[in-house]
């Protein structure tokens, strides 16, 4: 199993905030953001045969699940409130909180203010730092080169769109997520920096971690998140001239008419029921 550098306590062991991750977990339970706990994921109900059946404890509605409609694709669209951690409250618990104080110190050394630093929220036995984008290269810096740190390797980047189906005001929707990899101390962080659709701008990290050359491309390409001083930050899923960034919650699920010998086959959303 593997340990923190102390060697003293297993880094897969359960944390004080895994569960509850702040003083708003009743509002955020409430709003059916959070996975329930420890039996309270499935119930069970009595069958006519008399044996019992598992039923979710949340409705679900859309995709694979879509009722009501003629929609057969699953492009009915998953409705489900989205899910934003409260903030963690000390101790964190584990090799977090020494964690925690490192990346702070070093902030301090480096001449970068601590409150780059907007939220540090425990879930699932994971951490994430929420990091102001103009501070991000400078975080991802510190994180690498501390020898108290040592997150040799970013694994990967990538978007999510927080944008609520029906309309709703939501704050920054737009999130980019860094994971890192501790190699030398075993342990694995992510970072995470929201933005505003409306200036998506946030700077590269391709000089501080090669990995993110491509993973920042398809960000871009997907999401539309535009990193300063990439390299050469083109699509690398879709067509140059493509319009528009397909993971973005303002993209048309239904996609593009299809032409295949002479006919037009409309998008998913646009077809008819097949019954």
């Amino acid at each position: 199993m593997a340990t923190s550098k102390d060697r003293e306590e297993p880094t897969g062991g359960e944390q004080s905030s895994a569960e509850a991750s702040g003083p708003a977990v009743e509002e955020q339970r409430a709003a059916g953001g959070e996975a329930p706990e420890s039996g309270e994921v499935e119930q069970t109900a009595e069958t006519p045969e008399g044996g019992t059946r598992l039923s979710p404890t949340r409705e679900r509605s859309g995709m694979f699940g879509v009722r009501g409609s003629g929609d057969t694709s699953g492009f009915g669209g998953l409705k489900l409130p989205g899910y934003a951690p409260a903030p963690a409250e000390r101790p964190y618990g584990g090799w977090f909180d020494e964690l925690a104080d490192e990346l702070a110190e070093s902030l301090d050394r480096r001449g970068v203010a601590r409150s780059a630093v907007r939220q540090i929220t425990i879930d699932r036995g994971e951490i994430t730092f929420y990091v102001e984008r103009e501070r991000i290269a400078e975080v991802c810096r510190a994180l690498r080169d501390e020898p108290e740190l040592r997150f040799e390797l970013l694994s990967g980047v990538s978007g999510v769109d927080y944008t609520a189906p029906d309309g709703a005001a939501v704050h920054q929707p737009l999130h980019v997520v860094y994971h890192l990899l501790s190699m030398t101390w075993r342990r694995r962080i992510r970072l995470e920096v929201a933005l505003d659709p409306a200036d998506p701008h946030l700077p590269s990290v391709v000089s501080i971690y090669p990995t993110a050359d491509w993973h920042e491309r398809e960000t871009w390409d997907m999401f539309g998140v535009i990193f300063d001083g990439h390299p050469a930050l083109t699509r690398i899923l879709m067509p140059d001239d493509w319009a528009g960034h397909p993971q973005r919650k303002d993209y048309p699920l239904g996609g593009i008419p299809v032409e295949y010998k002479g006919a037009e086959i409309p998008p998913p959303d646009e077809r008819r029921a097949y019954s």
